[in-house]
């Protein structure tokens, strides 16, 4: 499903029980300088991540300062958050605007202790080739190394490597629990373009050998994933961007199943098996 770019006027673009991705949520909140906004996600534990600007988080008797060095952009500099435990409030305070805020959540139970994510925490990896159309690399914010200390949730930022090519190939899918093949994870990212009016295609395909879906994805597009496959590709002559959020039913690892018709590519992309490797 593709949500166009929109003013959610702070109010969730993918709220709690989504009929369609009830393992995720997610929010944009927009503020300026001094302005503030308290979260409350109830059964869901959180990762809240500047876009843009500076922030101040204050939650489970904690505050957490200066999250957030981007100016311009995504680009502008790495990643911080601060992660928020089950259904506990947290107040936003911009300190530095204005600020757009991605709030990344997972449902989840039990509430565990909130801690920050500073620049030097960033788990990057980067795979993939220009011969191969596939060069990109991720910012793993909530990833493989906070393995108890979250509970279902993984947030990351994809970037193509250099102007155009495909992301999330060979195709792949996680939205049914039989391990040790694959996990149930719902997913959702919403997309950036550099230049802004840059643009790409997200495509989803439900069954291996079958037609699927494509939507045009532009400069704030929101994509759910519930089922299928799912590569996108961005246009010559332009950098692409997407927040990714995904929560599992049962664990938090991922295991991707790998699209039988295309699983043969694995050995032709440079480093990508160590990629699959940090989301687990």
């Amino acid at each position: 499903m593709h949500i166009p770019p929109h003013d959610n006027r702070n109010q969730p673009i993918v709220g709690v029980d989504n009929p369609l991705v009830p393992l995720v949520y997610f929010n944009i909140v927009k503020l300026a300088a001094g302005q503030s906004f308290t979260s409350v996600v109830p059964g869901y534990e959180t990762c809240i991540v500047p876009a843009t600007g500076t922030v101040e988080v204050a939650t489970a008797g904690e505050t957490f300062s200066g999250i957030g060095q981007r100016t311009a952009n995504v680009w502008d500099a790495e990643p911080e958050g601060v992660y928020v435990g089950a259904g506990q409030p947290a107040r936003i305070l911009c300190t530095r605007g204005p600020a757009e805020v991605f709030i990344a959540g997972a449902r989840h139970a039990e509430v565990l202790p909130p801690f920050a994510v500073r620049a030097a925490d960033i788990d990057p990896v980067q795979y993939g080739s220009d011969d191969t159309k596939t060069h990109r690399k991720i910012k793993h914010i909530l990833g493989q190394k906070y393995h108890g200390r979250v509970g279902r949730l993984l947030v990351s930022e994809l970037f193509t490597v250099g102007k155009g090519g495909w992301s999330g190939f060979p195709s792949h899918k996680h939205d049914t629990d039989r391990l040790p093949l694959e996990t149930r994870h719902d997913e959702a990212y919403n997309f950036r373009f550099n230049p802004p009016h840059g643009s790409g295609v997200q495509m989803l395909q439900r069954e291996d050998g079958r037609p699927g879906d494509a939507y045009h994805i532009v400069d704030g597009s929101t994509i759910l994933l519930d089922k299928g496959y799912h590569p996108c590709c961005v246009l010559p002559g332009y950098e692409m961007y997407y927040f990714t959020i995904l929560g599992g039913l049962t664990q938090r690892s991922l295991v991707q199943f790998f699209q039988p018709s295309h699983a043969d590519q694995l050995e032709t992309i440079p480093g990508i098996k160590d990629m699959i490797a940090k989301f687990k």
